[in-house]
């Protein structure tokens, strides 16, 4: 659909409640509540010495198993990025991690080292402002200004995309300024829930969860996996199970003057083919859908420029082959393989030699046992079902972050998805779930700021202008004000988009920066308005500067029929 089509649609929804925007200070609440039994060392040595002071070493770490009113599963990027807002909204939480220290799968990849997201040094803007994380891809989003754009100091400016090690380096730096505690060396093993009435505050529905760790029993109404889109997938493929998965991926030097065959066209895939390019004698990249490059599509779907030299390669005739094809088959032959293939147009069959075959072929969601309590997956990644606020969408209180909420796909406007598969768009949704959870689950009243009708105009062109979250989660993350006429305007703060338009609720403004896979975003806004919700889509600016007194003019008829029946605050 075109940028102009469908302007003006009518949405009619039910009413209910919208969400706060984020606040610096909220209630406490309750205590954790850790395991009564403490072991002491015993003196002296031998094996039961040892034994007592394994059992001491677990005792002092944080979260011992217990009762607790959350549990967060995860220290990767998004675990990390919510446990710190539910800190900073007074929500205890216990948070457990598989992993020895945090970064998720930034402590192992990307193979080859550097990362595929950017973080700008110089942007003219202070890096303490919220504009500047337009620009900073990486680092996660505290409130201090002492601890904000982490990575820029970090990287050794040889290039904007930080390593791997940076990458790794932020995350750490990130937990350790901001108090960040984590069970590290706690493997989340099983998941069962139990009746138990509701308790501290929250609207659990009786429900209580037991998460069976290596560290012992977890009980929470709460819970939120963070635990990545990483366990590595391979399709059933006769004979693919027999060679190395991207997560495998020997030293590059092992590859010298080899026929190589990459079974994948996507962004591992490519990464692979960009690092071998002067080690291989040949490669091969197959898959049955054509590729799809981000510089055409204008989204993060498809190959990024950062591997794009492998296609350049092939369409100059050099040493690189790109296939649209089927693989029938992979089968050992002396000491290689035979790849055979049937072309994805005319079923023709291809067999191709190779000194190696390697699955690029993407990941899974490591859950575990949770599909066997009820939660609804979807897609090759099995990724959890969701509502817009990241709950599964068939068992209440349990909850997502970080990669996983792809599960929640929005609008997915002319087809393009949400940037929730990386960092610089699931930042951005855990500090809305955490506000979310908070109200909803913990009793907590985060205050509305109230705006002046002159001023909302501006303050909504400015955000469209200048609001990282909106640049970032293009129609998915939306910023709302409410314009009651009883109890005036009031900043809502960022929500997701298709609440804004399916929950109902009094008369209000939502504005997201949309994109159509042709041109320059442009700003997207929803008036409701006695229950119907209307889109209205204004022009895009070559500069992508949206102050102006054109957009002004034009935002300002639209809201106007609302603003004018608007009291202005006390």
């Amino acid at each position: 659909m075109s940028a102009r089509r469908g302007a003006r649609r009518r949405y009619r929804r039910r009413d209910a409640a919208s969400l706060p925007r984020l606040a610096r200070r909220s209630a406490r609440g309750i205590p954790d509540r850790p395991s009564k039994s403490h072991v002491s060392p015993a003196a002296g040595g031998g094996a039961e010495t040892q034994e007592h002071n394994q059992v001491a070493e677990l005792a002092q770490k944080p979260f011992p198993p217990g009762r607790y009113r959350l549990v967060l599963v995860g220290s990767g990027p998004g675990g990390l990025q919510l446990s710190y807002s539910l800190s900073r909204l007074g929500i205890d939480h216990a948070v457990l991690s598989d992993d020895a220290a945090p970064g998720g799968m930034f402590r192992r990849w990307p193979v080859f080292q550097r990362m595929l997201s950017w973080t700008k040094p110089f942007t003219g803007l202070p890096r303490t402002s919220r504009a500047y994380e337009r620009y900073d891809w990486n680092s996660l989003i505290p409130d201090e200004d002492a601890h904000r754009a982490i990575m820029p100091p970090l990287m050794d400016g040889t290039s904007y995309f930080p390593s791997r090690p940076e990458m790794e380096k932020g995350l750490e730096t990130f937990a350790e300024r901001t108090g960040i505690r984590v069970r590290y060396g706690c493997r989340w093993e099983s998941t069962k829930a139990i009746p138990s009435p509701a308790r501290g505050g929250g609207q659990g529905g009786g429900q209580e969860f037991i998460l069976t760790t290596s560290d012992g029993e977890y009980r929470a109404p709460v819970v939120v996996f963070a635990v990545g889109v990483a366990h590595p997938y391979r399709p059933p493929i006769p004979g693919l199970d027999q060679v190395p998965h991207y997560g495998d991926f020997r030293p590059v030097e092992s590859y010298k003057d080899h026929r190589v065959f990459i079974v994948g066209k996507q962004n591992s895939g490519f990464e692979i083919a960009t690092g071998l390019l002067p080690w291989a004698r040949q490669l091969v990249l197959a898959s049955p859908g054509a590729t799809k490059l981000s510089v055409n599509t204008r989204t993060l779907v498809g190959v990024r420029a950062r591997y794009v030299q492998p296609y350049e390669d092939a369409a100059l005739a050099g040493g690189v082959i790109i296939l649209d094809t089927t693989i029938e088959e992979v089968h050992r032959e002396g000491a290689g393989f035979v790849v055979r293939t049937r072309n994805a147009t005319d079923s023709r069959e291809l067999s191709m030699a190779a000194d190696d075959v390697i699955a690029a072929t993407g990941f899974v969601s490591p859950l575990r046992d949770l599909p066997a309590l009820g939660v609804a997956t979807f897609g090759q990644s099995q990724l959890p079902a969701q509502t817009p606020f990241w709950e599964s969408a068939t068992v209440p209180g349990i909850f997502f972050a970080g990669t996983l909420n792809q599960g929640s796909p929005g609008l997915k406007k002319h087809g393009i998805p949400s940037n929730s598969g990386a960092v610089q768009g699931y930042r951005y949704n855990a500090r809305v779930l955490a506000r979310h959870m908070a109200e909803t689950r913990f009793g907590v009243r985060i205050p509305r700021p109230q705006l002046q009708p002159a001023e909302t105009v501006r303050f909504l062109l400015n955000e469209l202008s200048h609001g990282p979250e909106l640049w970032h989660q293009r129609s998915y993350l939306a910023r709302v004000v409410h314009l009651d006429r009883d109890r005036g305007i009031s900043d809502e703060g960022i929500l997701p988009l298709s609440y804004f338009i399916d929950a109902g609720g009094p008369d209000a403004v939502a504005v997201a920066l949309e994109s159509n896979g042709q041109g320059d975003p442009y700003p997207a806004v929803y008036l409701r308005n006695n229950g119907v919700v209307s889109e209205r889509l204004l022009p895009p600016h070559p500069l992508l500067d949206f102050a102006g007194t054109d957009y002004q003019r034009q935002l300002g008829e639209i809201l106007d029929p609302v603003l004018s029946a608007s009291p202005s605050p006390a």
